[in-house]
């Protein structure tokens, strides 16, 4: 009987389950079904932008969680041990560039750079643009509104050889949207000549170019090594030869090129700019076909969709999203592998650095002692070499993670360099204060005395 009574019991809590059952999976395949709409539908471009539009904001009306990201490269989010946000003077913390750099702007001004929506500020604040005249090419990669001030002012040409006093004013919107897509179809493109320029020379046809391929061209068109050609200052990247440091340094000597001449030692020098494109390219992830993007961009999850993050920052600030999609270690471990990595270079650095300091001494020192220009030649020529070695991985913003094994090679190079020149000035130091023999006047013959000939 007991049993009997319980079977109307048992039979509604069977029908609430199967109910609730039934509601839980209705749900789910209506979720699925939004999700999978919400998809197809995404992105919807609610406004056209027009070609080459400065104004992020404009774009960010059809493209809002890109936009939202974009917005967060503003943020602050503090100094880490190798780079960070806050704009720290380096010249402050490491008086030795004061010397390394003696004559030349970075001796001044060289702040720790800040994230894209800083560009514009930090280029019209930094004292290399306020004391000191430059061109306007060193607003090329600052704004978005480059592509169409290059129109109107005739083409790059035209554009580069402006005074930056004169034009500064005229620019207002950072690196955004409009440097990296096309307004029409949103796919990754070229807008910077200097690139296309520089990937013509090497025989590359971009438009061949691959989706990943490009998720590292948009970067490679400001991240990179270049100079001012010429009196029109024209924007060159030095890559005929090729893009590893060594093919770098011989276009710059085949072309004869000098930044500036150093105020101590006379010897003319290169100033490296920030390499990461060059850099990377040597190193395993560019030969394993990971992109810019994908580290410093991640994919992430919003909603249905999968998107870029905007956010472009150092992987160190998400590496479940950067790293670990590839290497299945623990965030501690992948973190203390970089850390280790850039440890490294930093201490090689330094090395570098006291390395060209002691030559710089030693030439300054020879020079104080009457050494002529032509004796000093070769001792400056290793000072220039030195220098630009050590200096093309301090600019680099990776702290030697983007090719560590390269990084490692040019520094050693650097310090090797720093010390022949150092055995160079010293055999300078010993011709100088080694006394000449003075030539003796040989006895005459019979001959000779007589007045005639010994033949």
């Amino acid at each position: 009987m007991k049993s009997k009574s319980r079977t109307p019991f048992l039979l509604a809590l069977l029908c609430l389950i199967v109910a609730g059952a039934t509601f839980g999976v209705t749900m789910l395949l209506i979720n699925i079904a939004e999700r999978k709409r919400e998809a197809r539908l995404y992105p919807a471009k609610l406004t056209e932008v027009e070609q080459s539009e400065p104004d992020s904001k404009k774009w960010g009306e059809s493209f809002q969680n890109q936009y939202d990201a974009w917005l967060k490269t503003s943020t602050n989010y503090g100094r880490t041990k190798y780079g960070g946000s806050e704009p720290f003077q380096h010249v402050e913390e490491n008086p030795r560039l004061k010397r390394l750099f003696a004559g030349y702007a970075f001796a001044v001004d060289y702040r720790e750079e800040r994230g894209h929506a800083w560009t514009i500020t930090d280029v019209k604040n930094t004292e290399r643009t306020k004391q000191f005249k430059q061109p306007l090419t060193c607003m090329t990669c600052k704004s978005s509104q480059v592509p169409r001030k290059m129109d109107e002012y005739g083409g790059p040409a035209a554009f580069y050889k402006q005074k930056f006093a004169e034009h500064a004013d005229e620019f207002t919107e950072p690196i955004g949207c409009a440097d990296c897509h096309d307004a029409k179809t949103m796919n990754l493109r070229i807008s910077r000549p200097a690139f296309r320029e520089a990937m013509e020379a090497r025989g590359i046809d971009l438009s061949k170019a691959t989706r990943q391929e490009m998720r590292s061209y948009v970067c490679g068109q400001c991240h990179v090594e270049y100079h001012f050609k010429g009196e029109g200052k024209y924007l060159t990247f030095p890559w005929t030869n090729g893009l590893n440091f060594d093919e770098i340094e011989r276009f710059y000597e085949e072309q004869g090129f000098t930044d500036w001449t150093h105020a101590e030692t006379r010897a003319k020098m290169l100033k490296a700019q920030h390499p990461e494109f060059e850099t990377w390219s040597t190193g395993i992830h560019a030969r394993s076909g990971v992109a810019c993007a994908d580290c410093h961009m991640p994919y992430q999850r919003v909603g249905s969709v999968k998107v870029t993050d905007h956010w472009i920052q150092s992987p160190m600030q998400h590496i479940n999203r950067s790293c670990q999609n590839c290497h299945r270690w623990s965030e501690a471990e992948l973190a203390g592998r970089v850390e280790a990595i850039q440890d490294r270079t930093a201490k090689m650095l330094e090395r570098a650095e006291l390395a060209i300091i002691a030559l710089i001494d030693d030439i300054k020192g020879v020079m104080a002692e009457g050494a002529t220009d032509e004796r000093l030649e070769s001792a400056r020529q290793f000072h220039r070499e030195a220098q630009f070695r050590w200096d093309f991985i301090a600019a680099e913003n990776s702290m030697g993670f983007h090719s560590p094994q390269e990084t490692l090679r040019i520094l050693g190079e650097s310090i090797d360099l720093a010390r022949q020149g150092q055995l160079e000035v010293a055999k300078i130091r010993e011709a100088l204060h080694t006394p000449q023999p003075v030539a003796s006047t040989p006895e005459p013959t019979e001959e000779a005395a007589s007045g005639q000939s010994a033949y």
